[in-house]
């Protein structure tokens, strides 16, 4: 056993290694640019309202926290404060703040105590918390016309109201949570651990309207990414909450997503295509599944969550060896072939910025990193 760890260390150490030397050299190409996507091998400058723009400040904050380098600290330290400057002018900021702003004021605070951070942070748990839907126990989604819209990303960005009831001692923003997770439970996980994308409700009944597709392939297939928001958010949210529910959720949701797995671990953007061996893989999906399995993991008992450890090992090791761009210096991203929204023909086969902050955090893990983000 002890063989298999040192390996194991052995094989993060040396993936780590490169995802410092990548990432520098990253950043001293993209600046203060928000990346999204690359797709012919640079990284875009997608606007801060955009739901991925705390992912790279995440990941840099994570290899701050991991190294103790000053030149992550400093790209990551304004990004809350630029992010609150695009509040105030016009933008369409919506649920997806969890994402925005964990990575950023949240992180920031807790490694460095600052208190602007902090105010920062409160008032994204504000804005979220004011998005919930009464009638119908939902976060809203998205803006425009979506008024009866709940998505089961949401799910990770919960911790955000987790955080700051904890945070306030405000136990508002922890009611808020629970009701939501509560209805995720009720109207998007399936008896057999597969996830609805996205939920209409009418927003003023809270009756369900009707289940859509979204970035899955129909409303009865099963998109990998959306498995993966329901399995992390609700192992999350049980660590917040100590509600057994959750832990439950996250586990019959974990089962189902490991026994769809191809050989090499990594996930097709969808389970429930006709012909799934051709499909695109999502590499995001599968970075993002493991950090979640590692969660789910380390709050049950060594055997119990074994199982999961062992599979977001594979999932690693997969990544790092298969999917990775970490010797490809002219290249933007660190891992390749993420699937961002196959329906709509947008961003497959790219280099997605959330798919290598989930990688790092991945990673970060394995090699004993003990913080929390999410």
């Amino acid at each position: 056993m002890n063989g298999n760890i040192d390996t194991m260390q052995q094989r993060m150490k040396l993936q780590w290694t490169k995802i410092e030397r990548k990432t520098e050299k990253i950043l001293g190409e993209i600046g203060s640019r928000s990346p999204h996507v690359a797709s012919s091998g640079q990284y875009d400058d997608m606007r801060l309202d955009w739901w991925t723009s705390g992912f790279w400040p995440g990941l840099l904050w994570i290899l701050h926290d991991v190294t103790g380098k000053e030149i992550y600290r400093s790209a990551a330290w304004d990004w809350d404060f630029k992010l609150e400057q695009a509040f105030a002018r016009k933008n369409n900021f919506h649920h997806d703040v969890g994402f925005q702003f964990l990575p950023t004021a949240v992180m920031k605070y807790k490694l460095t105590g600052d208190e602007e951070a902090r105010r920062r942070a409160l008032f994204a748990a504000n804005f979220l918390s004011g998005r919930f839907n009464m009638q119908g126990r939902f976060l809203r989604a998205w803006n425009q016309d979506k008024t009866g819209w709940a998505i089961i990303d949401s799910m990770m960005n919960l911790p955000l109201l987790l955080w700051a009831a904890e945070e306030t001692s405000d136990p508002r923003f922890r009611q808020i949570a629970c009701a939501h997770a509560d209805t995720v439970l009720r109207h998007f996980i399936r008896e057999d651990g597969s996830v609805y994308h996205i939920v209409a409700f009418d927003p003023d009944t809270g009756e369900v309207d009707e289940y859509l597709g979204g970035q899955g392939y129909a409303p009865q297939s099963s998109w990998s990414r959306g498995q993966v928001w329901a399995l992390y958010g609700m192992a999350v949210a049980y660590r917040f909450t100590g509600d057994i529910r959750y832990l439950r959720a996250a586990q019959r949701v974990a089962h189902y997503f490991i026994s769809c797995l191809p050989a090499d671990r990594v996930p097709h953007w969808d389970f429930r295509t006709p012909n799934p061996s051709n499909e695109p893989r999502d590499t995001s999906a599968a970075s993002c599944a493991a950090s979640g399995l590692l969660e789910l993991a380390a709050m049950l008992p060594a055997e119990e969550g074994r199982i999961y450890r062992t599979v977001a090992i594979d999932i690693a090791f997969s990544l790092g060896e298969r999917y990775a761009l970490l010797d490809d210096l002219d290249r933007h991203g660190l891992l390749r072939e993420g699937t961002g929204n196959k329906p709509d023909g947008q961003n497959v086969n790219v280099s997605l910025i959330y798919g290598d902050y989930f990688y790092v955090e991945t990673v970060a893990k394995l090699l004993g990193w003990q913080g929390k983000v999410f």
